[in-house]
C-alpha cells in the first residue's frame, strides 16, 4: 500500500506499526507532517492525527482549551504542527472528557455491548491504568483527577514525573483515536518520537499498548523516532516495517525487522541516552566460534575491551551484514563507528589489509583462521605447554592414533612441517587441545589470553600480534583507550 504526502512524500508499506528511525535533524517530522495534511480529506482516508514531538503542559483542564477543540474542528491539528506545543497535556485532559462522550455513545449505539456488562468506561480507564506503576487517574468533573496508586491520596498534575504525565497524555491521545477510527476506511496515526521522557521499559509499555490498539481496531500507525529501543519493544509484532532513514528522504520503503536486525538489537536496542552503540562498538564476526573468543576475551579483560561481537554465519554474509550495520549507524548514531572482521583464508595473503567502508572498519586476520591463534606461543604457554613439547606429542599421537578419524589431517599438517600459522586447523582443534592435556573449550584459552593481552596494554605478546595483526591490534587499543575514557569520565562526574 502507497501513502502519499505533500511535496512528493510516498511512503510504501505493507505494515500496519510502520517505524520511521532516524537521527535528529533527517527530516522525520517533516515527512509525517507532509502525510497528515495531504491525506487529511481524502475519499479513501477515516480518522488521521499527528502527535507532535514535543509535548509540554500539565494534565489539567482548562476550559478555554475544550472550547477550542470542540469550536474548530480543525485547531488540534493545526496546533500541532508546530513541533514544541505548550498546553498539549492540557488537550489531552480535554481529549479524556471526549473519550468518554465517545465510549458512552459506542455502547449505546450498540446492543451487543450495551449487553455486555465488562464492556464499560472505567475498563477503558483500566487500560490507561495498566500502563501506570505509581499512580493512577480517576473519573472526575473536570476529566480525571492523580491518586497514588492503591490509595486515596490525590496529586497534584506537578507532583508526578514526566514519564508518568507522558503516558497518561499518550495513552488518552491514542484511544480517542481508536474511538474516531471509520470502518471500512483507511485510518492513520502520525506518532512523533513516542520515546520523549519515557524510560525504555515505559517505550515498551507504550508500544504494547498501541500494539493492543492497532490489533482491535485496525489502523495504521506510522511512529518516527531516533530511539532504536522502540524496535526492540516492536519485534515480537509480527505487523511491523522499519524505515532507516537517510537526511530528507522523500520515499519511504518499510521493511520487516529480519534476523539481522533481530541478532544486533542488543545493542541497536539501547536507550538512546546511553550512546551505547558508539562505546561499545558492534564487531562482525564470521561465526559463533569467534563470537565465544571475542566474549571471552571481553570478560577477561575486566572492562579493558569494549566491542559487541556479533556472529554473521559465515563470510560469505559478512558483507551484507557490513553494509546493513552502516546504514544503522547513518541513520541513527552521531559520531559512531563499527568493526568486521575475517579470517585469513580467503586470500593468499592472510592479513592483507581491507578497504575501510566508513563508519566501518575492516579487518583481517594475518593467520589462517582463529583456530590458528591457539597455536600461538603465548596461548600455549598459557596452557603450560610449549610448541616444541606439542610437536614432538603430535608425533607420538600420529604414532599410536592411525584409526582415529583426523589421523590423515595430522599427517597433512605434520607434512607442512607444522605450519601453525596458515594450515587449516579447524578438524583437529579439539584433538590439538586433548594432545596439549587441557579440557579448556579452545577458544576459550585463547579468548582469556586476548584477554590477558589487553590488560597487558597490548605490550609484549609478540607472536599473538603477529597472528593478530598490526591493524587488529590498534583497533583494540583504540577501543580498550576509549572504553578507559569512558570510565574516567563517570568517575569524575560521580565526584562532581
Amino acid at each position: 500500500m502507497e501513502f502519499q504526502g505533500n511535496n512528493d512524500y510516498r511512503a510504501n508499506t505493507d505494515f500496519k506499526i510502520n517505524v520511521l528511525l532516524g537521527k535528529n535533524g533527517c527530516g522525520k517530522s517533516t515527512a509525517l507532517k507532509a502525510f497528515e495534511q495531504q491525506l487529511r480529506g481524502q475519499k479513501h482516508v477515516g480518522a488521521v492525527r499527528y502527535i507532535t514531538p514535543e509535548r509540554g503542559g500539565k494534565l489539567q483542564y482548562e476550559p478555554n482549551v475544550e472550547h477550542s477543540i470542540t469550536s474548530n474542528v480543525n485547531w488540534l491539528n493545526d496546533t500541532r504542527r508546530v513541533n514544541q506545543f505548550i498546553q498539549f497535556r492540557q488537550q489531552s485532559v480535554a481529549q479524556f472528557r471526549k473519550l468518554e462522550i465517545l465510549s458512552l455513545r459506542e455502547i449505546e449505539a450498540d446492543r451487543n455491548l450495551r449487553e455486555n456488562l465488562e464492556y464499560t468506561f472505567d475498563n477503558i480507564v483500566l487500560k490507561i491504568n495498566s500502563l501506570l506503576d505509581n499512580v493512577e487517574i480517576k473519573r472526575a468533573d473536570a476529566g480525571f483527577d492523580l491518586f497514588q496508586k492503591g490509595t486515596d491520596k490525590k496529586l497534584t498534575p506537578d507532583s508526578i514525573s514526566s514519564g508518568e504525565s507522558e503516558l497518561i497524555s499518550l495513552s488518552v491521545e491514542c484511544l480517542v483515536f481508536s474511538k474516531e477510527c471509520k470502518k471500512e476506511l483507511q485510518n492513520i496515526l502520525l506518532f512523533d518520537e513516542p520515546d520523549v521522557h519515557l524510560h525504555p521499559d515505559l517505550q515498551a509499555k507504550l508500544m504494547k499498548f498501541i500494539c493492543d490498539l492497532v490489533e482491535e481496531n485496525d489502523f495504521y500507525v506510522f511512529i518516527a523516532t531516533h530511539s532504536t529501543a522502540i524496535v526492540g519493544a516492536l519485534d515480537a509484532y509480527r505487523d511491523i516495517g522499519v524505515h532507516l532513514m537517510q537526511n530528507m528522504q522523500k520515499k519511504l520503503d518499510f521493511k520487516p525487522v529480519h534476523e539481522m536486525h533481530r541478532r544486533i538489537i542488543p545493542v541497536f536496542g539501547a536507550h538512546p541516552l546511553s550512546n551505547l552503540f558508539n562505546q561499545t562498538p558492534i564487531f562482525l564476526v564470521e561465526g559463533e566460534d569467534d563470537v565465544r573468543i571475542w566474549q571471552q576475551a571481553i570478560r577477561t579483560s575486566q572492562g579493558t575491551l569494549s566491542i559487541y561481537p556479533c556472529a554473521v554465519d559465515g563470510v560469505n554474509s559478512l558483507a551484507e551484514w557490513e553494509d546493513e550495520v552502516i546504514t544503522i549507524i547513518n541513520s541513527v548514531y552521531d559520531d559512531a563507528c563499527a568493526y568486521s572482521l575475517r579470517d585469513g583464508d580467503d586470500i593468499g595473503n592472510p592479513g592483507q589489509e581491507l578497504d575501510d567502508k566508513p563508519p566501518l572498519i575492516r579487518l583481517r586476520l594475518c593467520c589462517r583462521a582463529a583456530e590458528n591463534l591457539l597455536l600461538c606461543d603465548e596461548v600455549l604457554a598459557y596452557l603450560n605447554a610449549s610448541w616444541e613439547e606439542l610437536c614432538n606429542s603430535i608425533d607420538r599421537w600420529i604414532e599410536g592414533y592411525e584409526h582415529h578419524i583426523h589421523y590423515s589431517k595430522m599427517c597433512e599438517f605434520r607434512n607442512t612441517k607444522f605450519d601453525r600459522k596458515h594450515f587449516n586447523l579447524k578438524d583437529i582443534r579439539n584433538d590439538l587441545m586433548g594432545i596439549i592435556g587441557s579440557s579448556k573449550p579452545w577458544e576459550v584459552a585463547v579468548g582469556q589470553v586476548v584477554g590477558r593481552f589487553a590488560n597487558n596494554g597490548f605490550r609484549e605478546y609478540p607472536m599473538l600480534k603477529e597472528y593478530l595483526g598490526e591493524k587488529i591490534v590498534g583497533v583494540l587499543s583504540k577501543t580498550a583507550g576509549s572504553n578507559k575514557a569512558n570510565a574516567a569520565d563517570a568517575k569524575s562526574h560521580a565526584a562532581d
